[in-house]
C-alpha cells in the first residue's frame, strides 16, 4: 500500500453514480414494491452501505479507513426504465474515500441485478463513475460531463 502517514488527516468526501436499466415490467414491479424477494431498493441501500464498509477487505491495496458518513440514493426514470444509484461517503482521513463511494454503486446495483435476474436477465449495468471528491492534498474535482 501506498505510505499515507505524513499526509494530513483532512475532511473528505466522495460521490459516485451508476445507472442499472431493464425492461418497463421490471422497473413497474420494484417501484410498485411487489417484488417476491422484498423492498428491492431497501436491500440495494442496505448492501451498498455495507460493501462501501468493507471496500478495503474486496479492493487490493485499498487503505481501511473509518467512514463518518455514507449515503446511497435511487433515483427512478419510468422513461428509461432505469434507477440511477448516487453514493455519498465521508472521512477524517489521510486518504480519500472514492473507492468506496464506487464500491457501494457497484455493490447497490449488482444486488438490484441479482434480486430481478429471475424476471429480466437482460439488465444493463452503466456509466459508474466518479462525480465529485473533496478534501486531501488534491483538493476538490467535480465531473465536468
Amino acid at each position: 500500500m501506498v505510505d499515507v502517514g505524513s499526509k494530513d488527516v483532512t475532511h473528505r468526501v466522495a460521490v459516485a453514480s451508476g445507472t442499472i436499466t431493464m425492461q418497463a415490467d421490471t422497473l413497474a414491479m420494484i417501484v410498485a414494491g411487489n417484488h417476491r424477494k422484498g423492498d428491492v431498493l431497501g436491500i440495494a441501500r442496505i448492501a451498498g452501505i455495507m460493501a462501501c464498509k468493507k471496500t478495503s477487505d474486496l479492493v487490493p491495496l485499498c487503505h481501511p479507513i473509518g467512514l463518518t458518513h455514507a449515503e446511497v440514493d435511487f433515483t427512478v426514470d419510468t422513461d428509461k426504465h432505469s434507477v440511477t444509484c448516487q453514493a455519498r461517503t465521508e472521512t477524517l482521513s489521510q486518504t480519500g474515500v472514492e473507492m468506496e463511494a464506487l464500491t457501494a454503486v457497484q455493490i447497490a446495483l449488482l444486488t438490484i441485478y441479482d434480486m430481478c435476474k429471475a424476471v429480466d436477465r437482460g439488465m444493463q449495468i452503466d456509466a459508474v463513475r466518479l462525480l465529485e471528491k473533496a478534501g486531501g492534498k488534491s483538493g476538490d474535482w467535480k465531473a465536468t460531463a
